[in-house]
């Protein structure tokens, strides 16, 4: 059995990673600041530290306590317009907070570190599939927040052989399939629990922001993957930390327009979506899909839900049974 310290372990993508660890028998101490994640979330039988990370004793009292086989870092600020707002929030909270943590791991020992990065360091891409290889040119602070921490582990290697794996995530979606945990987000930016809230009146009805794209039916495209394969994504990388670090896109493979998952929702949950139709957002790219190849190729890795209705049952149901979500803001 190892144990694990996973930072952010109360939110969504993190709250599904500690149920996997936990499910193979590992020890997970959580470290949250619960600004953004639910007590509810986490399992009964894993130690929650409830902290800041801008807290370094504290930071440092948790190395002192338990000794970790690596990290999983999920705490972040995330959202890309209010990084816009406020730039040097999401360098302070993002960037040197992550590179603290990274600096407390090198002196307690730890030698693995799998950050939560984002598919925001390749702003707006000239080619789709987005490859591993693509030029990183992020269009906003939270996604140049993240990339400076992606350098910073990359010298943490050269220098100190802190081995790290930075995930590029795109579009989280989905819930545990068993139900007991989901999304739950405030404020909720997410297409498809804000269409699932639009159908079930718990939300207003959605806007959907631009017609006119070089898409098949005129809507965004993005690539949508799965919360749980995501998960098992951080538990694949896991063994080649012990040679090198890793940098990896993870996402479906697959794009899914805006209508495709209204429509998906309206077919899962039978029932329409409300929505009304606005102009296009400033930097909103007509397409983002990843390729994961490197990542399938390397790792074994592959999508358990990678169909759109797979995915929205999943979040259906969570949302349906829980309609204030973990009910405790």
């Amino acid at each position: 059995m190892a144990r694990f310290l996973v930072t952010g372990g109360a939110g969504y993508v993190g709250s599904h990673l500690v149920r996997a660890l936990v499910a193979r028998g590992d020890e997970v101490v959580v470290l949250d600041s619960l600004r953004q994640g639910h007590r509810g979330a986490i399992p009964a039988g894993v130690e929650l530290v409830h902290a800041e990370l801008a807290d370094r004793r504290r930071v440092a009292e948790v190395f002192a306590a338990w000794k970790f086989e690596a990290v999983f870092h999920f705490a972040a600020l995330s959202l890309v317009g209010e990084s816009m707002r406020e730039p040097l929030r999401y360098c302070v909270e993002n960037t040197a907070n992550s590179l603290s943590l990274a600096d407390a791991a090198v002196q307690a020992g730890v030698r693995k570190f799998v950050f939560s990065s984002t598919a925001a360091l390749f702003g707006m891409p000239k080619v789709v599939p987005i490859a591993e290889d693509a030029d990183l040119a992020p269009a906003s602070a939270y996604g140049e927040s993240k990339l400076m921490v992606e350098k910073g582990l990359f010298w943490a290697d050269q220098v100190h052989g802190l081995r790290s794996a930075c995930l590029r995530y795109f579009n989280a979606a989905g819930a545990d399939a068993a139900g007991g945990i989901g999304e739950d987000h405030d404020p909720e930016t997410h297409l498809i629990p804000l269409c699932i809230g639009a159908a079930l009146g718990t939300r207003p009805a959605l806007t959907v922001f631009g017609t006119d794209y070089a898409t098949p039916d005129g809507t965004c495209i993005r690539d949508y993957v799965h919360v749980s394969d995501l998960a098992s994504a951080h538990l694949a990388v896991l063994p080649l930390l012990e040679e090198r670090s890793l940098r990896y896109n993870l996402g479906n493979g697959a794009g899914y327009s805006v209508k495709q998952v209204i429509d998906s929702v309206e077919r899962i949950g039978g029932r329409p979506v409300p929505h009304s139709f606005g102009p296009r957002r400033a930097g909103d790219p007509a397409v983002l899909v990843a390729a994961s190849d490197a990542l399938r190729r390397e790792t074994g890795w592959q999508p358990r839900f990678p169909a759109l209705d797979d995915i929205v049952r999943t979040a259906w149901a969570w949302h349906e049974a829980h309609p204030r979500g973990y009910g405790d803001r």
